[in-house]
């Protein structure tokens, strides 16, 4: 039976990492595969892990109570889907909803915390690494936000404009 190792040292979101890190992240690794419409995980869950797409794509989203489920954007092949595991109170921020079939490889955060803690080289790698993808949901999550509400968020009365004096 062929393990994780090679398809995780193939991932570009492990590119350069150690080779006895991949081995230590086989351990917290295992197939998972979500139908179009299932949730990988919901807004205010527990955080207990992330996911790797192999294959299909992953809405993230928030929840409205006025226009219900808006994405912010979505996850293809090879993208790395949640990062709240990893940073406390371990909640999920967001939402994310399988759009089509999906494989996927899903990593304990549980067990990743624990060897970031023992392994101090390896819990700062994953800190650059994912500060990098918390960066593009901030990025993205803003993007959104502005096409949603473009043209609608109107100056203050009173306020000066560009050009306008008093």
């Amino acid at each position: 039976m062929e393990t994780l190792e090679p398809i995780l040292a193939k991932l570009p979101f492990f590119e350069g990492l150690d080779e006895k890190y991949i081995k230590l992240l086989v351990g917290c690794a295992s197939n998972v595969r979500f139908e179009a419409g299932e949730y990988l995980f919901r807004e205010g869950e527990e955080a207990k892990q992330f996911f790797i797409i192999r294959h299909g794509r992953v809405a993230v989203d928030i929840n409205s109570p006025t226009q219900g489920s808006i994405v912010l954007y979505t996850h293809e092949e090879n993208d790395v889907v949640g990062w709240s595991w990893l940073f406390p109170p371990f909640h999920w921020y967001f939402g994310a909803r399988a759009l089509e079939l999906t494989r996927a490889i899903a990593l304990d955060g549980v067990c990743l915390r624990r060897k970031c803690e023992e392994d101090p080289v390896l819990g700062y790698e994953f800190m650059k690494r994912f500060a990098h993808k918390v960066v593009f949901s901030l990025a993205e999550t803003r993007m959104q936000l502005l096409d949603m509400y473009a043209g609608q968020i109107a100056a203050p009365s009173g306020s000066r404009t560009s050009g306008a004096s008093r």
